[in-house]
């Protein structure tokens, strides 16, 4: 979902003149039809790029790569990358440009949330059953009873049941004296564990449970056990915090395209990364599996598994009788932001495909303008393309892309609410947009000037001959 917090945007650009100076079921393989010698590749070890392969060496149709390669650069693209067995098999025409700039992948921000959860639940420092109120503070300001009886696992699903609303809840983006207080503010509408509902806030809420279940700054315990491993410098990417300095968890991390590859690939490989197991198997797993009130959302990831696919409060939370991607094996699982930024993993095809951009779809409905959308044409029309190029497994095709409905469900209490901003400004007598537990809140607003710095500096370094 879109946050557009000044400096980080300013950032993005500055970089960018820094660098220029019916559904398939999982497709069975089909050994008679495979080349003889498959290419695999290695994944990229420190100070490597990733090593490539051309498209029949990997089993793919060159034409059908190129054409998707074209498709999706002439749909707003900014970078796109193909993978398969590891391998980058293509690219766009603008990924020279852009494949080092460090934008804002929005929603992709909750499924790396989602793996950093798994980091905390493989070392036994976070159980899914746990009830939130066992991580936070036993303070003034911290929830009540209820709000603290909510599960981690409600929050994995989106089925917290606090009150959302898209717009009302990033407004103070980037100003918040303390995100998990603004969360914790939020009435309980629904019973948890009984409504999916896409809220903003409870990601960052499940950003700073996992803080504290790890004892440690979030994006310190990333960088160790997550980034670090799979080559992903400190100086290449930007994460937004609040002004206590706690890390948001439904957006703001500003990532290049090249990196954000690295932690689909790490998924598709089922978390492990040249041997190292970095996120166990198990955890990889159970965020791409259905959850029961929402069958194509998982823990912070979309999931191709099941339909029927709920999707975001915007302008309405629409339904769709169909899978996330229609044209797309129904293994496949997604990190997915606003505007179209996505990693999408295909475990039964070996094949993880990475694209930035700065529209969302073409139909005539707000929902997938924003790029939040289930199954809309951009995801639908480039996998047919795609697809149709694998050699080795049959991928049936469903047909061309049919516009849905018009929404006409436009309700603005749909995604403005004054009572959520209100919540947002202030959370409680001990918490406001302005002084928040005992203090006027600065530790986060020095890191983000900080990791601003960083990557400025790194940016120069790397593009230095």
């Amino acid at each position: 979902m879109p946050t557009f917090p000044i400096l980080p945007t300013i950032l993005s650009i500055a970089l960018l003149f820094i660098r220029v100076a019916a559904k398939p079921e999982t497709p069975v393989l089909l050994q008679d039809r495979a080349d003889t010698i498959i290419k695999q590749c290695s994944l990229p070890g420190p100070g490597e790029d990733f090593h490539a392969a051309s498209a029949a060496e990997v089993n793919l149709e060159p034409d059908a790569v190129k054409e998707a390669i074209e498709y999706a650069s002439t749909a707003g693209r900014l970078s796109v990358q193909i993978f398969r067995h590891n391998c980058k098999v293509a690219e766009g025409p603008l990924d020279p440009l852009t494949d080092g700039i460090a934008n804002n992948v929005f929603s992709v921000t909750k499924s790396v949330i989602a793996m950093i959860a798994g980091l905390a639940y493989d070392r036994n420092l976070l159980a899914l059953n746990d009830p939130i109120g066992k991580y936070l503070p036993r303070e003034p300001g911290w929830g009540d009873e209820a709000h603290r009886a909510i599960t981690v696992e409600q929050l994995l699903t989106e089925t917290s049941g606090l009150d959302e609303a898209l717009f009302s809840e990033i407004a103070t983006s980037g100003l918040d004296a303390s995100a998990p207080q603004v969360a914790l503010a939020q009435p309980i509408i629904y019973p948890p564990g009984t409504k999916f509902d896409y809220s903003q806030r409870v990601p960052d809420l499940m950003s700073f449970v996992i803080q504290q279940a790890v004892g440690e700054d979030l994006q310190t315990f990333a960088q160790k056990h997550l980034f670090d491993p799979i080559g992903i410098a400190n100086d290449t990417f930007f994460w937004l915090r609040d002004r206590s300095g706690n890390t948001y968890g439904f957006a703001s991390l500003y990532i290049p395209p090249t990196q954000l590859a690295k932690l689909g690939l790490l998924m598709q490989n089922d978390g492990s990364w040249n041997g190292q197991q970095v996120i166990s198997s198990d955890w990889v797993s159970k965020v791409s599996q259905s959850s029961h009130l929402n069958p194509c959302y998982g823990y912070f990831f979309w999931t191709n598994r099941a339909k029927p696919c709920i999707g975001v409060n915007f302008p309405s939370a629409q339904t769709y009788d169909r899978h996330f991607i229609p044209t797309a094996p129904d293994d496949l699982y997604a990190m997915a932001g606003a505007v179209l930024q996505n990693n999408f993993m295909i475990p039964s095809l070996d094949m993880t495909v990475t694209w930035t951009g700065i529209i969302g779809d073409s139909e005539p409905n707000l929902s997938a303008l924003l790029g939040a959308a289930p199954g809309a044409d951009r995801f639908y029309t480039f996998f047919r393309i795609l697809m149709r190029g694998v050699k080795d497994a049959d991928v049936p095709d469903p047909g061309p892309f049919k516009v849905d409905p018009l929404d006409l469900d436009i309700s603005p209490d749909n995604y403005l609410s004054a009572t959520v901003l209100l919540n947002s400004l202030v959370s409680s007598p001990e918490c406001n947009i302005v002084v928040c537990n005992g203090g006027i809140p600065s530790d986060g607003v020095m890191e983000n000037l900080r990791g601003l710095l960083n990557v400025v500096m790194g940016s120069l370094k790397n593009s230095l001959p």
